[in-house]
């Protein structure tokens, strides 16, 4: 009854931030206010060194589903951003000085 066990260490990226796998935004594709957001989201990741989860709920019933677990009545329509790690969350359109904060803090 021998084994062998293997222990594995996941080492992040130089320069990658492990918030990353916190931040989740909630949008619609033919959403215009998600859209406008786009750009900022897109400049947060480059600067910050983030990674944001985008989940599209409009025709993703999945998506749709994991957004109502994390909504729980706080915005009930997107965008909507929420980090799981601080629990903070945007509800519609953000500045990119808010989506920042809520980032990274």
């Amino acid at each position: 009854m021998g084994g062998v066990l293997v222990l594995l260490e996941c080492v992040p990226r130089e320069g990658y931030n492990m918030r990353a796998m916190a931040l989740l935004e909630f949008f619609g594709t033919e959403c215009s206010h998600c859209n406008a957001t786009r750009p900022l989201v897109e400049r947060l990741e480059k600067d910050a060194k983030v990674k944001v989860e985008k989940l599209e709920v409009w025709h993703n019933d999945e998506n749709a589903k994991k957004m109502e677990e994390y909504d729980k009545n706080l915005c009930g329509g997107v965008p909507f951003f929420y980090n799981t790690e601080t629990k903070k969350w945007i509800c519609g359109e953000a500045s990119y000085e808010e989506l920042k904060k809520w980032a990274v803090g």
